[in-house]
């Protein structure tokens, strides 16, 4: 992957999580990515250096919450959406496809100069 699409992931890996959490509660970070790179087909690979600061971030703003479970004696932490996570995915989400028709319409345009 380009380091322009690297950053252009990195600025929407909260919104790619909050989205993930809303149709699957209760994932822990390694299956977070996991599922990111499934569904991508290959074309997105988070780190553990970035999922989980986004991760940290999206809890202490309160959108995200976690359990502790204990899985074949070993600790392992769960994420899910909070109520007011959902509204915050539900923001983002529309936030982004609105950018995404404005870059489409700027990208499509011909410009025609005289």
């Amino acid at each position: 992957m380009s380091k322009n699409n690297q950053q252009l992931y990195k600025g929407s890996l909260q919104t790619i999580i909050l989205e993930l959490l809303h149709h699957q509660e209760n994932m822990y970070g390694y299956e977070i990515t996991q599922k990111v790179k499934e569904i991508s087909n290959n074309a997105l690979q988070i780190t553990e250096g970035a999922l989980y600061p986004a991760l940290h971030k999206l809890e202490a703003d309160g959108f995200v919450e976690t359990e502790v479970r204990m899985v074949k004696n070993r600790k392992r932490k769960y994420y899910k959406l909070t109520d007011k996570g959902v509204k915050e995915k539900t923001s983002r989400v529309a936030a982004l496809k609105e950018y995404l028709i404005n870059m489409q319409t700027i990208l499509n345009f011909d410009l025609k100069l005289s």
